[in-house]
């Protein structure tokens, strides 16, 4: 049932942020409860104003009221009748409008008002400005920027399928076009097709065709203007060539742009005929070139007819892992920002360098006593963080590029450090050996992720007054590159004097400091940090609350600032790097058994936060459990021995006996605390000692006993992992019943991080998928485990290999090394560029090709190394991995690409005699950025509050919930963020179970999701297409419907192949919409292939099954195959039989079905005898095979994907029948989450709603 699937899904959306308990605790906190009234406010408070734009009529326009003034700036920008202006004021009644000011605060601001556009004038900035924004406009239907990953430019593919071919929006198909419209899907979709082309992947529409408005827009040599012409106002000259052959030379002067009478050799700055003037570039442009001016005007109508979302600049830059072939053109606003990259200039500064610190901290210590201080503050962080991000991957490109002069240029190139853009930059190396201790340089690479990990949990706690640096990791061309913001003061001084709290040699030197205690005691209790004491050289106890590692700075500016956060989280004693390893007396035999404690190639392996919570959560129910049987056998102690004192002698008084009972009980908590590893002996807390296991650190030895205590606390966590969290992702319930499907690794990542799982444990989960008994049903899990297991060793190698590669041959290298990896042909040549031929470079390169010869020899080892996995082939070679566990190689080179490189879509891996890769196959390689990702905070709280909400069947406050996160979130994050596409998801399906499927808002939330998904997250929106596809069928249009699930079908064979579970759901849909269309032969070839996976994945006695064999039936009947259609349908009853009995709805269904078929079949049998046989006799009437009509295809659609259609009246009658047994308030740290789901179905099943397990 969806319902339930929308709890899940509301759990893996906030795995980090809804821990045990706190929805309670924040409900109850009145000071940090969410105020109802003001989110709606937020959503209502809007107005329409009159936009009176100079020369021209005015316009109405509607905004939000919480928008800013600047931000309406923006949003006039890009509007089709003022989009060519950047330059002006806003004015009310004769007053200009605070940039900063929320158009709700504007004195006498009201629907209806008129606000003029007053043209200001210009500076260089604000020429320049103007210039890069004309330039955008001209290609804003040019995906060359999407393609190149730059200006938070991605694309969305939705409307390629929903649009026809002159701009139909979504939903002007009609169900009767289908007679004129071919049905049949591209070879490469059908099944049993393994044909995998990439260049489906990104189609390319008619109207991304750009529409060329000028030949030529570029600066002119003539720049900069002569003192004398700076007098009369000119700031820049420009030189165009129209669509006529015209060349123009232009001045931009303070009040605007007019020709000028310079030519390519002659200097003539004065005014060129017609002598014009106006403040716009576009408007001059319009004048003097009609076919500018015709262009112009369609390629802003083509702009305009796009969704916004198509519109928008993404927050965060994605990068596409396949690009075709584009030319490359002229852009003078390109050729600008290359060259004020490399001064470490921010292109809207005009020669500034932005203080990232200042901006990142100053936004954090905005107030936020309010929701509007909040999402103000909240709002402002988000912004500086992704301009921040943005900034950081730009100068850690320049720096690998070596256009950024060090700081110290003395030293070895793996040990310099960079100062670009008020950014500090280092690399992922051990500089001076400081990491040998924890693993070298393999330890730096792995500390940059822990500190980014570390700065995440400190900003989620959102200490006030404790700061954190501003991080973000870079990896590009094999090198790590770390960005931080620049503490005031640092570079002033040695870091040992700049450290007041901490150690910044391993704990030979150990210090502390009140104030970074005292902030830091605020932290320990949402971390689990404990408090604790570490000796110093001098053998004096220091006092910590944090690791040892973990630095304290004052900063010139007066704020604390904490740095190197490697241990945040406890130590994962199950891999270590030391080489004495602990003995098997202190080793649990739940770790033994799997072959732990393992070495490993740092010390700073670390539990994940999930595992931590689970392990507490599952602690204290350990805890409740013992002080529970404790109290209750004091009790029964304290009443037996009254009962034998009244029989022998006088009782004790009242006082003595019941100090007596409390001291038993105060016992029984004690032991209890004891038990479980609690740092208190009163009350339960499960802290970790983050020092334990830290090279260096010492201890007093009064404190031996509780360090003792405290390791083996970590060796019963991970235990706890491999014993419960393990076995927990084997035999979960949502992956055999395919409620949560990984599809490829990063899905994967997901849901082994949901069960606290570290990645590194590939080896130890494939090695119990080899031993579940249900391991054939998760043999899809398998397959993705083991290409994750090669892409990631793969990737260290890569990144090995690349750091020795000299910039000319990183195209040769990079296909070389792939030829390697995934082709399968013999005659793999070393690799080397022919466009120029070099006496010196045969060397070095023939170097490069003998040591790819054995990548995949190494691919083998750091398998091996990283996680203990063997594949155990007799071969070395790439063929045999893939022909022995079922992979695919295009799904291989996808994980690849996507972590390293782009790439042409154009491969034959197959071939014999050729490799599958070329120099010219190597479009580029992009960085790969990992950085702090803050959110809304009462937008995350709301979404848990509908959680509890949906999981009381309570849909509609559920649905009123998500729509004010959804509010809350589009104002702190854009509209293009995965929180977004989170709540409007949820919007559509909780609006089409509940019976509104006839309103477009479901399908417009699921157009919006599939369109921010893909800008976001790339390719891999198909089970979100599957749903807009159901919704399309809902609404009539089966058309679109079809080529939604065509597109859905083939990313997953993409990303996926076709063994995989989603393909049966996607198969399923596809062979009903099929049917609905009256394509019987197609509709069979998928709803078989669908019966074949179900019976694979789901097991011969599958509800599942049953239904698969009952929708070949039904196409059977129509097609009058009726002996086929028994067949199948018989397979349906007798699986409904053994399942559910008899008399449940679906067997008698199934039950009358057989008997209709055999009428009609016997029937049938008659008209074929009576055409037969010569004998007369009455006229017998032929059979009817009627096809199913679309409220039934719709329904079957709904059954197949698990969804009931759940009326509101029922939903509420079931709810008031489990009232009495729910408690008040919901207690999730103890009352398991799915008990009240549980009660919810219960309910309806017996009111009729749900017929059988199968919406499960």
């Amino acid at each position: 049932m969806l319902v339930l699937l929308e709890a899940s899904e509301f759990s893996n959306q906030n795995e980090e942020s809804s821990k045990a308990g706190r929805l309670e605790q924040c409900a109850s906190d009145k000071t940090e409860q969410l105020s109802i009234r003001d989110t709606v406010d937020l959503q209502e408070a809007g107005f329409t104003f009159r936009i009176q734009p100079p020369g021209t009529e005015s316009f109405e326009l509607q905004v939000s009221g919480q928008m800013l003034v600047a931000e309406l700036h923006q949003v006039l920008m890009d509007h089709e009748v003022t989009c060519h202006r950047t330059r002006f004021s806003l004015q009310l009644g004769g007053v200009v409008l605070d940039s900063l000011t929320e158009l709700r605060s504007v004195q006498g601001i009201q629907d209806g008002a008129l606000i003029k556009l007053v043209e200001d004038s210009y500076s260089v900035r604000d020429a320049r400005l103007h210039l890069r924004h004309v330039c955008d406009l001209l290609r804003s239907l040019d995906p060359a920027d999407a393609y190149n990953g730059v200006n938070g430019s991605s694309l969305s593919y939705l409307t390629f399928y929903t649009r026809g071919d002159k701009g139909e929006k979504l939903g002007k198909r009609r169900a009767s076009e289908k007679e004129s419209v071919d049905c049949r899907p591209p070879e490469y979709v059908l099944p049993g097709c393994k044909d995998r082309p990439l260049t489906p992947l990104q189609p390319v529409r008619d109207d991304w065709k750009p529409l060329q408005c000028l030949r030529v827009l570029t600066t002119s040599s003539w720049n900069p203007p002569p003192g004398n012409r700076k007098m009369h106002g000119d700031l820049m000259y420009l030189n165009v060539l129209t669509m006529e052959d015209r060349e123009l030379n232009i001045t931009s002067s303070t009040r605007g742009f007019y020709l000028n009478q310079s030519t390519a050799f002659n200097f003539n700055p004065k005014p060129a005929a017609p002598k014009l003037l106006c403040h716009s570039l576009v408007e001059l442009l319009s004048h003097v070139s009609p076919a500018f001016r015709k262009n112009f005007s369609a390629l802003q109508k083509r702009r305009v007819q796009q969704h916004p979302y198509e519109r928008f600049a993404a927050p965060f830059q994605v990068f596409a892992w396949t690009a075709p072939h584009g030319e490359h053109t002229l852009d003078c606003v390109r050729a600008e920002d290359t060259q004020t990259s490399h001064l470490g200039q921010d292109k809207h500064t005009a020669g500034q360098s932005r203080d990232w610190n200042e901006e990142l901290q100053g936004c954090r210590e905005l107030p936020r006593n309010s929701l509007q201080e909040r999402l103000h503050r909240e709002r402002s962080i988000f912004k500086t963080n992704s301009d921040f991000v943005a900034a950081a991957t730009q100068g850690a490109a320049a720096i690998v590029d070596g256009n950024v002069v060090p700081i110290n240029p003395g030293e070895a190139p793996h040990m310099q450090m960079f100062i670009w853009n008020n950014l500090f930059f280092s690399l992922g190396f051990d500089i001076s050996e400081h990491y040998r201790p924890l693993g070298g340089n393999t330890a730096a690479h792995a500390a940059a992720i822990c500190d980014l990990r570390g700065g995440q949990a400190y900003a989620s706690v959102d200490t006030d007054g404790l700061h954190t640096l501003g991080t973000a990791v870079v990896d590009y061309r094999g090198i790590r590159v770390i960005a931080q913001t620049i503490v005031p003061g640092i570079l002033e001084k040695n870091q040992e004097q700049s450290v007041v709290y901490g150690s910044n040699d391993y704990g030979e030197t150990v210090s502390t400091h009140p104030r970074f205690l005292e902030l830091l005691d605020k932290t320990s209790k949402p971390l689990r940090i404990q408090r604790h004491q570490v000796l110093d050289h001098n053998n004096i106890p220091v006092e910590l609350c944090s690791g040892a590692e973990t630095k304290g700075i004052l900063g010139n500016d007066g704020r604390p600032y904490i740095l190197d956060l490697l241990r945040t989280f406890p130590p994962d004693l199950n891999f270590q790097f030391s080489e004495r390893l602990e003995t098997g007396e202190e080793v649990p035999k739940e770790c033994q058994s799997f072959g732990f404690p393992r070495r490993h190639r740092h010390s700073l392996a670390s539990l994940r936060p999930e595992l931590i919570e689970a392990f507490v959560q599952h602690r204290y129910e350990l805890y409740v459990k013992m002080v529970a049987q404790g109290l209750r056998q004091v009790e029964e102690q304290g009443k037996a021995k009254e009962q034998s004192e009244d029989l022998v002698c006088e009782p004790r008084t009242g006082d003595t006996a019941g100090a007596d009972m409390e001291f038993q009980r105060r016992d029984v908590i004690v032991e209890a605390c004891k038990a479980v590893g609690s740092v208190s002996d009163s009350c339960f807390d499960i802290r970790f000692n983050p020092d334990v296991c830290s090279p260096g650190v010492r201890f007093a030895p009064e404190f031996v006993e509780d360090v003792r205590r405290q390791r083996k606390l970590l060796w019963d966590a991970a235990a706890f992992l491999l014993s419960n969290q393990i076995p927990a992702v084997v035999s979960c319930e949502d992956c055999l019943d395919h409620t949560t499907v990984p599809m490829d690794g990063v899905t994967l990542t997901s849901v082994l991080h949901q069960q606290g799982v570290n990645v590194r444990y590939l080896g130890t989960l494939l090695r119990e998928l080899h031993r579940a008994e249900e391991g054939g049903r998760l043999g899809h899990i398998e397959r993705i485990s083991i290409s994750e297991v090669i892409i990631r060793s793969a990737k260290h190698v890569f990144k090995t290999y690349l750091q020795d590669v000299e910039p000319a041959a990183f195209s040769a290298a990079v296909s070389h090394f792939l030829n390697c990896l995934l082709s399968s042909s013999s005659c793999v040549h070393d690799s080397c560029s022919d466009e120029l031929h070099s006496r010196r470079r045969s060397r070095r390169r023939r170097s490069h090709g003998s040591r790819v010869a054995m990548v995949t020899d190494s691919v083998w080892m750091c398998a091996a190394g990283f996680y203990p996995f063997t594949l155990s082939v007799s071969s070395e070679s790439i063929d045999e991995v893939i022909e022995k566990h079922g992979l695919q190689r295009i799904s291989l080179l996808r994980e690849i690409a996507i972590k390293t490189v782009k790439l042409l879509p154009s491969y034959v891996f197959e071939s014999r005699h050729r490799p599958a890769f070329g120099e010219e196959d190597v479009v580029n390689m992009f960085p790969v950025v990992k950085h702090l990702r803050p959110t809304a905070t009462d937008a995350t709280r709301l979404v848990q509050h509908a959680q509890v909400a949906v999981k009381q069947g309570l849909l509609k406050d559920g649905c009123e919930l998500i729509s004010q996160a959804l509010t809350l979130f589009s104002s702190v994050c854009g509209v293009l963020h995965e929180d977004v596409c989170m709540c409007l998801r949820l919007l559509g399906r909780l609006s089409y179970i509940s019976g509104e499927f006839a309103d477009v808002s479901a399908l417009s939330h699921q157009e919006k999701v599939v369109m921010s998904s893909e800008r976001v997250q790339g390719f891999l929106p198909s089970v979100i297409q599957t749903y807009l596809a159901l919704y399309c069928c809902a609404g009539g249009q089966h058309w679109t419907a079809l080529q939604l699930l065509y597109r859905a079908r083939y990313l997953t064979l993409l990303v996926s192949g076709e063994d995989h579970p989603q393909v049966a759901l996607l198969d399923s849909m596809l062979g009903l919409v099929l049917h609905g269309l009256m394509e019987y032969e197609l509709s069979l070839k998928f709803l078989q292939n669908a019966l074949n996976l179900t019976s694979k994945y789901r097991g011969a006695t599958s509800l599942r099954l049953a239904h698969s064999h009952h929708l070949l039936a039904t196409v059977y009947e129509t097609k009058g195959e009726f002996r086929s259609a028994l067949q199948h349908e018989k397979e349906a009853y007798s699986i409904y039989k053994s399942q559910v009995g008899e008399n449940h709805e679906s067997a008698k269904q199934s039950s009358e079905y057989l008997e209709s078929l055999t009428q009609q079949a016997v029937a049938l049998q008659k008209v074929i005898n009576h055409i037969y046989s010569d004998t007369p006799s009455a006229c017998i009437p032929p059979p009817k095979f009627s096809n199913p009509s679309l409220q039934a295809i719709l329904q079957r659609l709904n059954m197949t994907c698990g969804i009931v259609l759940i009326p509101l009246s029922l939903v509420k009658l079931a709810i008031s029948q489990i009232s009495e047994s729910l408690p008040s308030s919901l207690d999730q740290s103890i009352s398991p989450q799915f008990e009240v789901e549980l009660q919810l179905v219960g309910s309806l099943r017996k009111l009729g709603c749900i017929d059988c397990e199968l919406s499960f």
